[in-house]
């Protein structure tokens, strides 16, 4: 590739601590990959490659879907564009293919920054900022800051959307474990329909750790249970390594997908495990929507420990 072209996700940031290795990408400020000892723990892809189905990808100023992209906040209705144009909604925030600028690197971590202007549909101004950090114990620290650097109070959510990767099979034969008391039912676009359930007596019942088998998820869950350290911790086992992810105070929702509607290529190969600050189309619900106010921030923090098995 010639010194003058650039990949497709930007310059790249390389970070490591211990057996933990991570690369951070300009684009959208995405986690491209994460091993541990040599080992793959969520689905990567190349440099000059769009991040595949939103792998790694940071989300702001909302996670998930807006039903028909349209929205209401302050006494005004609102338009966003519809990018999920096969479903009518619109999806993932407004960052995920920004540039994102560097404003700090060592080592051990990097921090990205974005200032997100207003525009019609969201007219709002934020300071955003991600730092990614790894510790030789502790593995992947991810610290997601907004600030609102405008003069009205905005609307806010976050959400990250890494897919762990356990081995090479199908996730069928893979063990998962879910901190979660709910799941919340969609229509057939990923719209909430009708009240979170609980999820006693369903297929989404996760709280002991068992084998996903043939169960489909494309599911939000909450209710979510705390350990003494505050954090909710989801984990997966499968016969190459041990991935836990964990979601700090704030991140109320874990949406949880099996990757059932991809290419064969990646079908059931990872398990998207996406903290969430608030469910599907909060825009409209208002369901754990956070207000920012002028010059007021909002900090969440998430992240994943993982060990090589084989």
């Amino acid at each position: 590739m010639p010194e003058t072209t650039l990949p497709l996700t930007g310059a790249q940031y390389d970070i490591a601590a211990g057996d933990y290795h991570a690369t951070v990408t300009e684009l959208g400020a995405g986690l491209r990959s994460l091993s541990v000892s040599g080992q793959h723990v969520i689905r990567t892809y190349d440099t000059d490659e769009v991040p595949p189905a939103g792998a790694g990808q940071l989300l702001a100023p909302w996670p998930n879907r807006i039903d028909h992209g349209k929205y209401s906040f302050g006494g005004r209705s609102y338009q966003l564009d519809l990018s999920e144009p096969a479903h009518d909604n619109a999806i993932h925030g407004l960052t995920r293919f920004a540039s994102w600028s560097l404003i700090a690197s060592e080592t051990d971590q990097v921090e990205l920054g974005l200032r997100l202007l207003g525009r019609p549909g969201y007219p709002f101004c934020l300071e955003l900022s991600v730092r990614y950090r790894l510790d030789a114990e502790a593995g992947l620290d991810v610290t997601v800051t907004a600030r609102n650097a405008g003069s009205r109070p905005a609307p806010f959510g976050t959400g990250s959307h890494p897919y762990l990767v356990a081995g090479t099979s199908t996730v069928d034969a893979w063990q998962l474990q879910l901190p979660a008391a709910r799941w919340q039912p969609a229509n057939e676009r990923g719209i909430p329909a009708g009240r979170t359930q609980e999820v006693a007596g369903s297929p989404y019942d996760f709280r002991e750790r068992r084998l996903i088998g043939s169960t489909s998820l494309d599911t939000p869950f909450t209710g979510l249970y705390t350990a003494e350290d505050g954090r909710a911790w989801a984990r997966l086992t499968g016969p190459d390594a041990e991935v836990a992810l964990w979601a700090g105070p704030g991140y109320r929702w874990l949406q949880v997908f099996t990757g059932d509607a991809l290419a064969p290529v990646a079908r059931r190969r990872a398990v998207a495990i996406e903290p969430m600050t608030c469910p599907p189309n909060a825009f409209v619900s208002g369901i754990d929507l956070l207000t920012i106010e002028p010059d007021g921030s909002a900090t969440q923090q998430w992240g994943i420990q993982a060990r090589k098995i084989s």
